[in-house]
């Protein structure tokens, strides 16, 4: 059978690089389809032979995006190489810098990198289609998103001193201590931070109403679930257990410790990508897909810890009867409810009279050659897994990122989608900007530093089975 095919390069309005094959039957609809990650970055190789005690400074280089997760997952792995827990203050600094990190990356998902779809429209002239274009049209709501984003960040910077690659979360707690005009500066930043969400909410509700067609039948295909809950199954991002769900909602396993992630989760290689297909061990390599991010994390809980986002997350859970919602597409509804979480969560820890407490670290020395620390990132549940020798050294570092974990849903997901919208010999822009939009509903992290607006250079080939040049179309 003679093929064709269209490579989307780069994809565009995510953090990071990659790209997408697209193979085509005769008739003009899609044979298959491969989402292509064109890094290596190499930080678990690198790492080996550095001390341990260093890799809470080394790992928030790994995100520009999520950096407090990456230095909390290695954080616990640390503090349990030593033995030692952190202090209820310190506990209360970092989940508030984690949750801060949590809403700044969702918001600069939702309004920066997906609004401009729903706003201006997956066919609009691509442009315009990114944030300057909604600053143009909806100069309110593009300042909004800017600011709820820059309220997350100033958590960090107001106990820390740094927005990004933060420092100061060490083994046994945190360095540095919330001063109490901190406290009420962020505190003044609660009635705007919950407003934004909710907006937030109302444009993607408002885009499922006239679209409803569209957003349930958008990568539908279940898959398996893995998120962090706490005790009782509730919405869990800074410390609980692991939890994992089948696609009818039946819980597999539950109040797993993170340190046990080896027992239930393979990563195999693919020759197309840098990124691994991780799968559930029991259910093998076919079967064993599994979602985390967002998505996962609302189908996996029992209820959410704060009023306004255990509404919502009702509403949520209704549109399948109570059972998982698989549709790709509610990514995006799913990170606005955690997003007002955050914002209720930041309230709560920030009247905790303890929060300014002094009593911020403990101390500790080698005791154990292995540790393992987890957290919930905003793309999903992020391991840290360190080995080291007799002199706590690193033989060896294991880094499960959540992005990783959603490579192969993601592969799928372009596939069912390119099906849907990608048909005939004229392929237009928008078919292939529905396409890339399914990698943003993941808002996948790929090297985690790098975003484009504007007009990204795409070449579009044609080629047959030979690869003979049948057709190309260029955008710079």
């Amino acid at each position: 059978m003679d093929k064709r095919k269209i490579f989307i390069s780069p994809v565009t309005r995510i953090e990071g690089h990659a790209n997408i094959t697209l193979e085509m039957n005769d008739d003009g609809t899609v044979h298959d389809a491969q989402f292509h990650v064109n890094e290596f970055r190499g930080f678990e190789k690198f790492c080996e032979g550095r001390m341990y005690t260093e890799m809470p400074t080394i790992t928030p280089r790994i995100c520009g995006i999520c950096p407090t997760s990456h230095t909390l997952a290695s954080v616990k792995a640390c503090e349990m190489i030593q033995g030692i827990k952190p202090t209820y203050t310190a506990n209360l600094l970092r989940r508030l810098m984690h949750i801060g990190q949590n809403l700044s990356s969702h918001a600069l998902s939702f309004f920066h990198l997906s609004a401009p779809d729903f706003l201006l429209g997956y066919d609009s002239d691509p442009a315009k289609r990114n944030i300057i274009g909604i600053a143009e049209k909806f100069p309110d709501i593009a300042l909004r998103g800017i600011r709820l984003r820059k309220f997350g960040q100033e958590i960090s910077e107001r106990i820390t001193g740094k927005k990004i690659h933060i420092m100061g979360i060490v083994p046994g707690g945190i360095a540095y201590p919330l001063t109490e005009d901190n406290r009420k500066a962020l505190l003044d930043w609660i009635p705007e931070a919950k407003q934004t969400v909710q907006l937030g909410l109302n444009i993607i509700k408002k885009f499922h109403e006239e679209n409803g067609e569209m957003v349930q039948s958008f990568a539908n295909s279940p898959t398996l679930y893995l998120g962090t809950v706490g005790p009782g199954g509730e919405h869990e991002l800074y410390d609980g257990k692991l939890r994992f769900m089948d696609e009818e909602g039946v819980i597999l396993n539950d109040q797993v410790s993170p340190e046990r992630y080896l027992e239930f989760i393979v990563e195999r290689s693919v020759n197309w990508s840098y990124l691994k297909y991780p799968y559930y061990k029991s259910y093998g390599f076919d079967n064993g897909f599994y979602r985390v991010g967002p998505l996962a994390r609302l189908n996996v809980c029992s209820r959410m810890k704060t009023p306004l986002a255990q509404d919502e997350f009702e509403k949520f859970r209704q549109m399948n009867g109570g059972r998982p919602v698989h549709g790709t597409f509610y990514y995006h509804y799913t990170r606005l409810i955690e997003a007002l979480s955050d914002v209720e969560d930041a309230e709560r820890i920030l009247n905790d009279k303890e929060v300014t407490s002094l009593h911020i670290q403990h101390h500790g020395r080698w005791n154990y050659e292995e540790g393992i620390g987890s957290s919930e990132a905003p793309r999903g549940t992020l391991f840290h897994h360190y080995k080291t020798d007799e002199t706590g050294k690193l033989i060896n570092v294991n880094l499960l990122i959540a992005t990783g974990q959603n490579n192969p849903s993601m592969n799928r997901s372009v596939l069912e989608v390119a099906r849907q919208y990608v048909k005939g010999e004229t392929i237009k822009e928008g078919m292939l900007n529905r396409v890339e939009s399914t990698i943003r509903c993941y808002d996948p992290c790929l090297s985690c530093s790098t975003h484009a607006i504007g007009k990204m250079p795409m070449v579009i080939e044609l080629k047959d089975r030979s690869g003979n040049l049948i057709r190309s179309i260029e955008r710079y």
